[in-house]
């Protein structure tokens, strides 16, 4: 028996204590008790976003919440600008033409960014983009988008920035407030711990304006209409109530944690394996910022990278995930995120040793390990 063990770029392992309050007897959503549960939740989701406004919790997958964040604020017609290096990029522009909005594609070749000043030479050249959608941490490609930066630029202007963080939240700063995002979606099953079904949108001043004007269509996805029901501390239709009792527990140990101790230990996890990872002469795909949500590698020269995956899944009982889209084949992405500690990111790297030799590569073995110890051992 080889021990199961999740080490994906989401979904991510669930702690006990969290799977234990999901496992107590349901509730009924319209009860003085999820009242009490969903002002504890809203309270602490204002803080893990770094926010004053209210973050609404929508029972669907990030993507849902990414299409509420279109369809509220846009009208057919609009042009935005669209960061696109990788595949949840791809996604934006998807949605925003899939409701016949106008985009201007930023495109960076995978693994890299859009600096800050292309944004605003943009912003510029096309006059009249109502938004700037990005992703803050593309996990396709493991980058660390300069959120911030575009902040700067759309900040004091009539342009939202409209940012996807569901890799992000909970594991790379991200204050909404104080950068001057104006609409930031995220997802359960990343940094916030959780399994899939819940996903969030908290939208500033700047946001909710836009939505008043917006006519795409939309019914349940109508936020105007689920922040009626969040300021009552109710759900406008029938939430994911189990999924919302472990979050509960999850912002209570992001809470004990401190947010700056959950950003450090994410940092510490990222910068681990990747020292591991080039240790064994591998190359990182990000040539950007990397994340510190995962680390996507570029498969050894010769060797397509599903092998190692299926490798890892075969022999060593571990989840990770390849590439994806024009990237299949060629890059492999190592998650540490939300739940995860030291010492899954020495399995991930001892296995990785393990199956890079059964693939016919050369392996100094321990090599790996012993980067990562060295980043452990710093003392700050």
């Amino acid at each position: 028996m080889k021990k199961y063990q999740l080490m994906a770029p989401g979904p991510t392992p669930v702690p006990s204590e969290v799977l234990l309050a999901m496992a107590q007897p349901m509730i009924h959503h319209r009860t003085p008790q999820y009242e009490t549960l969903f002002v504890e939740v809203r309270a602490g989701l204002k803080k893990v976003f770094q926010t004053e406004a209210d973050v609404l919790p929508l029972a669907c997958s990030g993507t849902g919440a990414m299409e509420a964040a279109v369809v509220n604020t846009l009208s057919a017609g609009d042009t935005v600008a669209a960061i696109r290096a990788g595949k949840f990029g791809d996604r934006w522009v998807e949605i925003c033409r899939a409701y016949g909005v106008n985009v201007v594609e930023l495109a960076a070749p995978f693994g890299h960014s859009v600096p800050a000043e292309r944004v605003a030479e943009t912003l510029r050249t096309h006059k009249g983009v109502k938004a700037v959608l990005t992703q803050h941490s593309e996990s396709s490609t493991g980058v660390l988008h300069d959120v911030r930066g575009y902040a700067a630029v759309t900040r004091g202007t009539d342009t939202m920035l409209i940012v996807d963080a569901v890799s992000s939240l909970g594991i790379a700063d991200l204050p909404m407030d104080a950068w001057g995002a104006d609409l930031v979606v995220s997802g359960s099953q990343k940094g916030l711990m959780l399994p899939p079904g819940v996903a969030f949108c908290a939208l500033g001043e700047k946001a909710w304006a836009a939505a008043k004007t917006s006519t795409l269509p939309k019914y349940y996805f109508n936020l105007a209409e689920e922040r009626k029901a969040v300021v009552k501390n109710e759900a406008h239709f029938t939430p994911a109530v189990s999924i919302i009792v472990g979050l509960r527990e999850v912002l209570r140990m992001i809470e004990t944690e401190g947010l700056r101790n959950v950003f450090k230990r994410h940092d510490r996890l990222a910068r681990a394996t990747r020292a591991g990872v080039e240790a064994l002469g591998l190359e990182l795909f990000a040539k950007a910022t990397p994340s510190p949500a995962l680390t996507a590698v570029a498969a050894p020269k010769g060797v397509d990278s599903e092998k190692v995956v299926a490798a890892y899944s075969k022999t060593h009982n571990i989840t990770i995930a390849g590439g994806q889209g024009e990237m299949k084949g060629k890059v492999f992405r190592l998650g540490h995120m939300g739940y995860a500690a030291e010492f899954d990111v020495i399995v991930a790297l001892a296995a990785l040793e393990q199956v890079l030799s059964d693939l016919g590569q050369p392996v100094d073995f321990g090599a790996s390990i012993g980067a990562a110890q060295k980043i452990f051992a710093e003392k700050s």
